[in-house]
């Protein structure tokens, strides 16, 4: 369980080696906590005196960088959002970012091998847009993102997450092997692994993924790759359920081969870092590929769910 108060809403991990950083959601500082995964102690912190709007993830960067994540924007008013770079030694950089089609509300991003940014954008009930600088950042901008692709998550009957049904398909983080070769998304209630063509990440998001269920995350947000292939995700604590990270052993194994897009296995269920016992696996769902459609939800069903979506979402705007 994750009881450190500077984690309760623990919104982004990176692995390295046995231990995890990990980021809190929200904003005042720009601060990566090193935390111990079998006790889930803070040991070690990196930090800058950025003053960040709504962090939400953290990648890590080709020469080894932690990237802060600024990229909340529940409200939809930001003119920019923003990547804050710490390195194990030296200053921090600050990069601020600009959508080319007004603003975004994210949670989810990479950096390529070319050290270039990668936003992948929370949508209710659309397909999330991938975003990426054309070139590395350098100064702090705004450097101008562009639109190069979507991508819809499969149907999942995994449980869990604040948003119901439709936090299945809402792109809550993101993750990239250590080799390059796998990328994941996670949603509130599951992580799409996607094989990586030519060390195109942003590519990969338009393949076919393979699933690894997720359940019972109160709101599932984090998710990084161990180098051994182990899967990593986090959640934050909420409703008085505390958060926790939990580990797929082997994950990487199973996304798809990228000539055929075929899955390599079954889907396998999370295991808490820790004594608490696995969790069952969800059934795959029956049309991984399937794009979401608001004709398969009722009228009044779907309403109900947009209500929940927008009370959720105006609760966390509250939030700085």
């Amino acid at each position: 369980m994750v009881v450190d108060g500077r984690l309760t809403e623990l919104s982004g991990l990176v692995a390295e080696g046995d231990a995890l950083w990990a980021v809190n959601d929200g904003g005042r500082r720009a601060e990566a906590y090193r935390i111990e995964p079998a006790t889930c102690e803070v040991v070690d912190t990196r930090t800058s005196s950025v003053n960040p709007f709504d962090v939400e993830d953290l990648a890590r960067g080709p020469d080894g960088s932690l990237w802060v994540g600024d990229l909340g924007d529940n409200e939809r008013s930001r003119d920019t959002v923003a990547v804050i770079v710490l390195p194990a030694l030296g200053e921090a950089r600050l990069h601020r970012l600009t959508y080319p089609d007004g603003p975004h509300d994210a949670e989810a991003l990479l950096v390529d091998g070319d050290g270039r940014p990668i936003v992948v954008t929370k949508e209710i009930g659309s397909p999330a847009g991938i975003y990426r600088t054309a070139q590395s950042p350098s100064g702090d901008g705004p450097t101008p993102l562009v639109r190069v692709g979507e991508v819809t998550l499969p149907a999942s009957d995994t449980v869990g997450g604040p948003l119901g049904g439709l936090g299945a398909r809402v792109v809550t983080g993101a993750a990239a092997g250590a080799d390059g070769q796998v990328v994941a998304l996670r949603s509130y209630t599951d992580a799409w692994l996607y094989r990586v063509p030519d060390g195109d990440l942003a590519a990969a998001l338009t393949g076919t993924p393979a699933r690894v269920p997720l359940p019972g995350e109160p709101q599932g947000e984090a998710i990084a790759f161990r180098r051994d292939g182990t899967l990593v995700s986090g959640s934050e604590a909420r409703g008085g359920v505390e958060g926790e990270i939990r580990t797929v052993a082997d994950a990487a194994q199973r996304a798809p081969a990228a000539e055929s897009g075929q899955t390599s296995g079954a889907p396998v269920p999370a295991t808490s870092d820790g004594a608490a016992p696995p969790s069952p696996a969800a059934a795959p769902a029956d049309d991984a590929a399937a794009a979401w459609s608001p004709a398969l939800v009722g009228a009044g069903a779907l309403a109900g769910l947009l209500l929940v979506a927008a009370v959720a979402m105006a609760a966390r705007g509250a939030r700085r």
